[in-house]
């Protein structure tokens, strides 16, 4: 394997990809959402409401960008709505325009019809959104819906929304299902955040899921650049501080942890772990090649969780 960079240590934009406001269902307006944001250190917010595009160019400057956005759903005929299984989406657009707000981007086949759901996801690809599979669990998928999607970019690894309604947020399984299922795509933590509860409140549901995207600037196109190339972590709390690959050697660098798992295509894993109270900071692996992919997890002293997106081994030759 060549010598590689895999996450820079540093200048990386804090976002947040999973946001609603009261364009849709939300109860905080999209100027409310970009000073909560801000004020919590946050660089980017994916404005995802509900079945409508809006592209908030008006909040940009130097300091923040709203990456333009929407989320779309399809959901199974049935007759109570909490058992229905449904799919959804969350498109972020590649070239933004105001000419997209008030099109129709929502899918019109039945949720069983798996090429229909995949054709609808290839149409969205051609119209230049990058396609999120948001929140397995909470919208009660197994292996069996999510295996034989194509076409999407990313998953959601973490949901903070759907972690505080029913411990339904993080799906590190699901990841690895579609990863060993054939997909290549990449794993973002967000919010999805309504703010029906005020900050301090128990229930807050923002500022709990966050991906760290290292773009070379804080403009839409270096954004959208560094997510297409997976150049990014996902968190709940840790910080990943540097991943590196050298002489054949997988180096990490992180905030300190209790744990260090290198996940891969198979059972084996890497791992480093200390006794509850200790920590630790770095770690490093040697790559056999026979990984097939591997992607990384930490876990800090309250358990909170950050990790990489996969690496396949034949990008790294």
């Amino acid at each position: 394997m060549k010598d590689q960079i895999l996450l820079p240590g540093a200048g990386l934009y804090k976002a947040n990809l999973h946001c609603h406001t009261t364009v849709s269902d939300g109860r905080l307006t999209p100027e409310e959402i970009k000073e909560l944001y801000i004020s919590e250190g946050y660089s980017i917010v994916a404005y995802t409401d509900h079945r409508k595009y809006v592209w908030h160019n008006d909040l940009d400057d130097e300091n923040f960008l709203a990456l333009p956005s929407m989320e779309a759903d399809l959901t199974e005929k049935g007759d109570y709505w909490p058992t229905e299984r449904t799919f959804h989406f969350n498109l972020y657009d590649t070239r933004p325009s105001k000419e997209r707000e008030g099109r129709d981007y929502m899918p019109h086949c039945d949720y069983h019809d798996k090429a229909g759901v995949n054709e609808y996801i290839a149409r969205m690809v051609r119209e230049g959104f990058l396609v999120c599979y948001n929140h397995p669990y909470w919208s009660l998928q197994d292996v069996t819906d999510y295996r034989d999607l194509r076409g999407l970019f990313a998953m959601e690894i973490y949901n903070h929304g759907s972690q505080l309604e029913g411990l339904y947020g993080f799906a590190p399984e699901a990841y690895d299902e579609m990863l060993r299922s054939g997909q290549r795509i990449y794993a973002v933590a967000s919010d999805d955040n309504h703010n029906v509860f005020p900050k301090g409140d128990v229930q807050f549901d923002a500022l709990g899921g966050c991906t760290y995207i290292a773009a070379e600037s804080l403009t839409h196109e270096s954004v959208i650049d560094a997510l297409k190339k997976g150049r990014f972590y996902w968190s709940t709390g840790p910080k990943l501080l540097g991943m590196e690959i050298k002489d054949d050697m997988l180096k990490i660098k992180c905030s300190p942890v209790e744990k260090l798992y290198v996940v891969q295509n198979g059972r084996n894993y890497y791992r480093k772990t200390v006794h509850p109270g200790e920590s630790f900071t770095e770690a490093e692996f040697k790559l056999s090649g026979q990984e097939g992919w591997f992607r990384v997890e930490i876990r800090d002293g309250r358990g909170q969780a950050a990790g990489s997106r996969a690496y396949f081994m034949e990008e790294l030759q």
